[in-house]
């Protein structure tokens, strides 16, 4: 199923990463809008199995398997990448505005550790030209789940940050499946400081109301740091709790720097791949315990293969993403994982991955 990347990742990384990752959208994007072709990656790549399906929030999905944020930020590829097996894709981040982040190079390649650095900054489309697209694909049918990951602009005021949320849950709500709040990225200034108590219990009660109004049925997730100390996770999950949030996106990826061997190491921004299991884990790990079964967990952060998504689901995850694990591994890691996990589950004599997750 992958026997064709290891040959075409030397090419691939011999570009930009950030070219290289555009490349890869264009040529999925040509593939989608041809049916035959749509239909051939699905054969390729799809891996069937009624006991990869999960069910929460209301949402029922093929397998647990899905697309970070950050990998579409305009939604032009859901359908191919739903073709590749993803059990659901979340697109993003999207912010009121179009916005070009910040300044490139601005993705880095850490091979030896099968990592990346990213300062990216949130640049996409804006609100007005990624909703239509969004109209678009919804009416057309969508394979699987979309979520939608919206943030604040890089030029808000922290002050002002609830308008910007607001004004896209309103806009965008019609088109998602779930809507993730991301307040976590370490590439907008100042961000991550709504993560704290003071600031997070009212952007988050806000939006609930909102949802009431708007959309009460749309499950609604918060996008976490793997740097919160415990007292802050507790804070940030008691306020998600006091408000009826739905579930948390564990995690964004962490301003740390473990120990690291490839010569990018030391390049600003936020790290994820492989290095970032151990942080992202030990938070899946904790949310479980500290909030029983009252929130769903969607797990992602160094996610390259089915034991490491299986450690995930045991710490305490529902569903799983990847993203940096496609750039290393190639298209075929989603069908990779999912057999994978199927093999686990007919050694355990496990009927549903329901039975793997700790809760």
């Amino acid at each position: 199923m992958t026997s064709f990347y290891p040959a075409l990742r030397p090419l691939l990384f011999q570009l930009d990463a950030e070219t290289a990752h555009a490349i890869a959208l264009q040529a999925l994007r040509a593939v989608q809008h041809t049916p035959v072709l749509l239909r051939i990656l699905t054969r390729m790549f799809a891996f069937e199995d009624a006991r990869l399906h999960t069910e929460v929030c209301g949402l029922r999905f093929r397998n647990p398997v899905g697309i970070a944020a950050g990998y579409d930020k305009n939604a032009v590829c859901v359908p191919g990448l739903a073709a590749l097996g993803a059990g659901h894709v979340e697109v993003g981040t999207l912010t009121p505005l179009a916005q070009r982040g910040n300044a490139r190079p601005r993705v880095f390649r850490l091979a030896q550790d099968a990592a990346l650095i990213n300062r990216l900054g949130f640049p996409n489309a804006g609100m007005a030209a990624v909703l239509p697209r969004l109209a678009a694909q919804r009416a057309r049918g969508l394979r699987a789940p979309l979520g939608i990951n919206i943030g604040k602009g890089r030029d808000t005021p922290l002050e002002l940050a609830l308008e910007d949320y607001s004004t896209l849950l309103q806009q965008v709500h019609p088109f998602a499946d779930y809507i993730a709040i991301n307040i976590s990225s370490p590439n907008t200034p100042g961000l991550r400081t709504l993560q704290s108590g003071a600031a997070l219990a009212p952007l988050l009660g806000a939006l609930q109301l909102l949802r009431q109004q708007h959309c009460p049925r749309l499950p609604l997730f918060v996008k976490i740091a793997p740097d919160l100390s415990p007292t802050q996770l507790d804070e940030l999950l008691d306020a998600a709790l006091t408000n009826k949030i739905d579930g948390v996106i564990a995690t964004n990826t962490t301003t740390a720097r473990p120990h690291l061997r490839s010569p990018a190491a030391g390049a600003e921004g936020g790290l994820s791949g492989v290095p970032l299991q151990p942080a992202s884990n030990a938070v899946i790990r904790h949310i479980r315990q500290h909030s029983g079964s009252k929130l769903t967990i969607i797990g992602v952060g160094g996610i390259d293969c089915a034991t490491a998504a299986l450690e995930k689901l045991r710490a305490g995850a529902n569903l799983l993403q990847v993203y940096t694990g496609l750039v290393y591994q190639g298209p075929g890691l989603l069908h990779a994982i999912n057999r994978g996990l199927v093999q686990t589950l007919a050694q355990c004599g496990a009927r549903s991955l329901a039975e793997l997750v700790a809760v």
